[in-house]
C-alpha cells in the first residue's frame, strides 16, 4: 500500500489528536502513516504522499510548529510534482474571514508547487465540531482511495 507522512501544525492539541486518529485510520487501511511535528523539509522531499493538518492561530497564522517549514516552502520552492497532497484545516467561524487561514495558505502553497490534490482542502469548523473526527472521516476515506 501507500506511504503517508502527515505533517502537523498544533497550538493546544486538537491537531496533534487528529493527526494521530488520521494515521490509525490510514495503518487500519493498510498504509504506512508517519506523523511529524512541523516536520523538515527534507522529509518533505521524501514524502510520498502527504498530508497536513492544522490549526489556525493568530489572525489566520500557522501555528509556530508547522511555520519554520511553511517558510522554507515558500524560500526553497521545492516542487511537489507528483506527489499526492491533502490538507485539513482546523478553525474557528466566529473569526470571520481568517477562519481556517492556516489550511487555506498551505492548500494555496502546496498548490503553486505543482502537487496533486484530488480532493478539495476540509475547512473544520470548531464551533460546529467539537470532535473533528466527525467531519475528517469521510474526507479520510474519500482521499484514501487516490493512494
Amino acid at each position: 500500500m501507500a506511504s503517508v507522512s502527515i505533517f502537523v501544525g498544533s497550538v493546544y492539541g486538537n491537531a496533534d489528536n487528529l493527526a494521530i486518529e488520521v494515521k490509525n485510520k490510514l495503518q487500519s487501511l493498510g498504509h504506512e502513516a508517519t506523523v511529524y511535528e512541523g516536520g523538515t523539509l527534507e522529509q518533505l522531499q521524501n514524502a510520498s504522499n502527504i498530508l497536513f493538518i492544522s490549526s489556525t492561530t493568530g489572525a489566520g497564522d500557522l501555528p509556530d510548529n508547522l511555520q519554520p517549514l511553511f517558510t522554507q516552502m515558500q524560500s526553497q520552492f521545492p516542487m511537489l510534482t507528483n506527489k499526492k497532497v491533502g490538507v485539513i484545516g482546523l478553525g474557528d467561524i466566529s473569526y470571520g474571514e481568517t477562519f481556517c487561514g492556516a489550511g487555506r495558505q498551505i492548500d494555496a502553497l502546496v498548490q503553486e508547487l505543482n502537487a496533486t490534490v484530488p480532493v478539495e482542502r476540509l475547512d473544520i469548523d470548531a464551533c460546529e465540531h467539537f470532535e473533528p473526527w466527525e467531519p475528517a472521516a469521510p474526507w479520510l476515506m474519500r482521499w484514501a482511495t487516490y493512494l
